[in-house]
């Protein structure tokens, strides 16, 4: 294998870690304003993202049977429509539990592995246990090869820049909306927000509703990379933990950056190593990092 192959294949794995980032990103930036601004630990946010990649794949089922005209446009569709079902799961879960667990971290981190559980058992009792996968457009198919012998894939370049527009769209709402005004309100002293008028119970429940959303975006990009099951929401809920964690609690620009790392650590490895060993590595590096620095990569400037 000559030095030019051993590049080619580095700068495809760290492509494809690119479609991980894209995943890790959006489940982090989900938990970032759920746990990081609300101090909530949603251990059912995997199963919106669920959500959204069972949106995804049921639009698919359908516009297949009775839109087959559609399947080239179906996709965009549906994941506008994941963000909204997730969104409206999450406002449903805030307003019958979580509303009444504020303040107690422990007591929502169990309230939510019950929600995790009671999910997934409503995905194999309505859709099956069985994974499946969409039908994706032909558009999203196929590779781009800008140089002979390196492939990257059409999928993970669509799944970055949806990633990318959803970011940018997180990080103006927080700074230059009037949600994004009330939450850091809220955060910074709840009860000088409540004395200025601003609905806090309101914005808790909008709050955790559009990371329940942002999670749903998360599960449709993840169908274009891997197939959905009843607990596929599970195997990337440590990961997104571990994404708000390592960046900082409450830093966006944290999130960003550990989501990148832990991705590209992870995907690049696993080229030269065993799976396992390859995400022992990663979680090696990062406890490493956190033993050093306890706060995140990005310490936190706002005030509880």
């Amino acid at each position: 294998m000559t030095p030019s192959d051993i590049f080619n294949i580095t700068l495809m794995q760290g492509f494809a870690g690119l479609s991980l980032f894209a995943v890790l990103l959006l489940m982090g930036l989900g938990l970032a304003i759920i746990f990081g601004q609300m101090g909530v630990i949603n251990m059912a946010h995997g199963e919106f993202m669920t959500i959204g990649a069972y949106t995804v794949y049921l639009g698919s089922v359908l516009t297949a049977e009775y839109a087959p005209e559609f399947m080239p446009y179906y996709f965009p569709f549906a994941i506008v429509a994941a963000f909204f079902f997730a969104f409206i799961a999450g406002w449903l879960i805030e307003w019958g539990l979580i509303r009444f667990l504020y303040q107690r971290p422990l007591d929502t981190l169990l309230a939510t592995w019950g929600v995790s559980l009671a999910i997934q058992q409503i995905f194999r009792t309505c859709v099956g246990p069985k994974e499946v996968s969409p039908t994706l457009p032909d558009w999203l198919l196929g590779s781009w090869a800008p140089s002979e012998g390196l492939d990257i894939p059409i999928n993970g370049i669509f799944v970055l820049s949806l990633t990318i527009l959803v970011t940018l769209g997180v990080v103006l709402a927080l700074y230059r909306s009037r949600w994004g005004l009330r939450v850091r309100a809220t955060v910074s002293n709840r009860v000088m927000a409540n004395a200025t008028g601003i609905d806090t119970k309101k914005t808790d429940r909008l709050t955790f509703a559009i990371g329940c959303g942002i999670a749903g975006i998360a599960g449709a990009a993840f169908t274009t990379i891997g197939s959905t099951g009843p607990t596929s929401g599970q195997l990337y809920i440590v990961d997104a933990f571990l994404v708000v964690t390592f960046g900082g609690t409450a830093s966006l620009m944290g999130t960003v950056v550990s989501a990148f790392g832990i991705a590209q650590t992870q995907s690049i490895s696993e080229f030269f190593l065993a799976g396992s060993m390859a995400k022992v590595l990663t979680l090696s590096v990062i406890v490493l990092i956190l033993m050093i620095r306890p706060q995140g990569l990005f310490a936190s400037k706002v005030r509880h």
